[in-house]
């Protein structure tokens, strides 16, 4: 007996040893993008010159850029389409619904591996799988036959004892776990549930659980491939896919943490971090302007049922705005069907496209100064479109009383618990599924004004001197780097232009300041702890690179970012000491000396002189030999270019 996790990764392993913090690189079965990282995603795929994709499956989503202003997104939009028509990717359409939704609904499999270019694609854990979040070069590295790499994680199993009682959702199993480890806790790690629990939560509220274990930094999430993930697959007439995956016990974990079910209570995320949780019950009371249910983490057809069914015969609060985004066409469509959602337009609910939406800031931002509710996974300072606004984090029950109520409400103070009955069978059509060509040489891949080629990334110099752009403290993350929103997104597929929003809530001259710099030989970024947290966007590497940053130094750096900055040879250093954090300024001025020839040498302690203020400071790297090629190299493309 193993942890599940370890038995799909020895399953998966090409290199290296499953030792604790070594690298290791594995094959990837499956891979997913979505439209906002996945532009970027292939046209790094053309450039590696390969007839089609060497991966068992690959989908392409469009599910972000969907709220069309122009014909940037459309046109986005048309250049996947054909380019999975030509290269053998899957290509749903947009409407078909959220990627980690539709996933999981139509693609995932227990014992299998995925990366995705999304930073939830651990979603998929719910079924059983490796599922891991990753920057759009190493999706397309991995559908090029590439290994994916990453350093063997800690698995820390998460004991689940007892039954959620009413009114109390996964949601809260999530949140309780934020309120232990914080966005921290889980960096290097596999969270792994294990435990009688686990069989009284079904594959959507596992979903929902393993879907938002990437707010604590976890490598990923996973659950056991049990009789529940049967029943799943069996209504998605899929049962044929199904292998059992018996979870591990207790001896097969480095730490274990211990959750009774039955003794959890409702719980919310104060601005500005997930992982700032307490029970609903400390902040009843407070007025709500607006409520908005779905996104990845909590729109599967259960979600939406429940809500229907707590808002049936019921209106919401005059003065609260109510949106609801199904995960996906096949939720809206049974939601439709079973008449759930007469209940919910009746209740004074707006209905939102089955895609990401708010949560990317896409559309429905709310008022000024407004406090926002919802269900979502991330409530960074101004991800929802309104800096001013306050967004708290919670489950639907959490959600619809808020709503019916005007102000932050228990949920178990609206009355009886609903009885839910998901379908025997579900109606399943894929049409907006498109199967990619069967002649590629027949398809011509088409690009809008929009899509910018990518810019040549020269190999690592000798020696460098850039000044410092700007001093961060902890917990910056990729919102904080490169915010999304209506505004910004279109951009995805246009770097130079893109470029220009780096850092533009932190300080709006960031950008210019970069440019200027560039040519006197570039610049870098001072970070404290955790820096660049949250989403899997490679553009918060991609963008300060074409700025001309060259390193960054921090306290400590999140996974995904910190692989991204590699692959556009972005050196990420930590400070030897956290006290010459406090001693770089703004302006100042640094030398690097024969810098290639230590990174070659695999000098782990770098000396760096501030000239502006006639000192030296430490610095060090963990890179990998594989790393240390990469960013010798002048990144992974060039690094993949090179050994193809």
């Amino acid at each position: 007996m193993t942890s599940i996790a370890k038995k799909i990764l020895i399953d998966h392993l090409v290199e290296g040893e499953l030792k604790i913090g070594e690298e290791i690189g594995i094959k990837i079965d499956n891979t997913l993008t979505q439209d906002a990282t996945g532009t970027m995603a292939y046209l790094q795929f053309e450039a590696m010159n390969l007839e089609k994709v060497k991966t068992e499956l690959s989908v392409s989503f469009v599910d972000h850029n969907t709220l069309q202003t122009d014909s940037r997104n459309a046109d986005d939009h048309r250049y996947l389409a054909s380019v999975a028509a030509k290269y053998g990717i899957k290509f749903s359409k947009p409407g078909n619904g959220i990627c980690h939704q539709v996933f999981l609904e139509r693609f995932a499999r227990p014992g299998k591996t995925l990366i995705g270019s999304d930073s939830h694609t651990p979603t998929a854990g719910a079924m059983g799988m490796i599922a891991i979040g990753a920057g759009g070069l190493d999706v397309a590295v991995a559908m090029g036959g590439g290994l994916f790499y990453l350093k063997t994680p800690k698995i820390i199993g998460i004991k689940l004892t007892g039954s959620l009682p009413q009114f109390v959702s996964a949601k809260d199993v999530i949140l309780e776990i934020l309120r232990r480890i914080d966005v921290k806790g889980g960096v290097g790690k596999i969270l792994e549930y294990f435990g009688p629990g686990v069989k009284t939560l079904s594959v959507p509220e596992r979903a929902t659980i393993t879907n938002m274990g990437a707010e604590t930094g976890a490598t990923t999430s996973i659950f056991p491939s049990d009789e529940r993930t049967k029943e799943f697959l069996h209504l998605q007439n899929r049962e044929n896919e199904f292998i059992e995956i018996p979870e591990g016990t207790e001896k097969d974990y480095d730490e274990i943490i211990e959750i009774d079910l039955k003794d959890l209570v409702p719980l919310m995320a104060k601005p500005h971090s997930p992982g700032n949780i307490v029970p609903i019950s400390d902040l009843e009371g407070i007025k709500v302007d607006q409520v908005v249910i779905g996104s990845c983490t909590n729109s599967s057809l259960k979600d939406m049922l429940t809500v229907a069914a707590l808002l049936k015969d019921k209106k919401i609060y005059r003065d609260v705005n109510l949106g609801i985004s199904p995960g996906s066409k096949q939720v809206l469509f049974h939601l439709a069907k079973i008449s759930g959602l007469s209940d919910i337009i009746s209740a004074g609910a707006r209905i939102l496209e089955s895609a990401c939406g708010p949560c990317i800031g896409m559309g429905f931002a709310p008022n000024s100064d407004a406090v926002s509710i919802r269900t979502f996974n991330r409530n960074f300072y101004g991800r929802s479109g309104t800096e001013s606004a306050q967004i708290y984090l919670c489950s639907p029950e959490s959600a619809v009383a808020t709503a019916l109520y005007g102000k932050i409400t228990d949920p178990r103070k609206i009355g009886a618990y609903p009885e839910i009955e998901i379908p025997v069978a579900l109606e399943i059509d894929d049409s907006m599924i498109i199967d990619p060509a069967k002649d590629p040489k027949t398809v011509d891949i088409i690009r809008g004004p929009n899509i910018i080629p990518l810019p040549e990334i020269k190999p690592l110099s000798e020696n460098i001197t850039v000044r410092v752009l700007i001093k961060v403290k902890d917990d910056i993350t990729t919102d904080h780097i490169l915010p999304a929103g209506a505004k910004i997104l279109p951009f995805r597929s246009n770097l130079p232009k893109i470029s220009e929003f780096v850092f533009k809530q932190v300080d709006p001259t960031f950008s210019e300041r970069a440019l200027q710099t560039k040519e006197e030989g570039g610049g870098v970024i001072i970070g404290g702890e955790n820096y660049g947290q949250g989403s899997s966007r490679e553009h918060a590497a991609l963008a300060p690179m074409y700025l001309g940053v060259k390193f960054v130094i921090a306290k400590s750096l999140a996974r995904i970012h910190r692989d991204n900055l590699i692959n556009f040879g972005i050196i990420p250093f930590t400070f030897k000491t956290n006290k010459d954090y406090n001693t770089l300024k703004k302006n100042d001025i640094l030398e690097l000396s024969d810098i290639r020839k230590k990174i070659e040498e695999n000098l782990k302690i770098i000396p760096i002189t501030n000239i502006s203020q006639k000192y030296t400071i430490e610095v060090q790297h963990d890179l990998s030999d594989r790393e240390r090629e990469i960013i010798l190299a002048g990144g992974k493309l060039n690094y993949t270019r090179n050994n193809l």
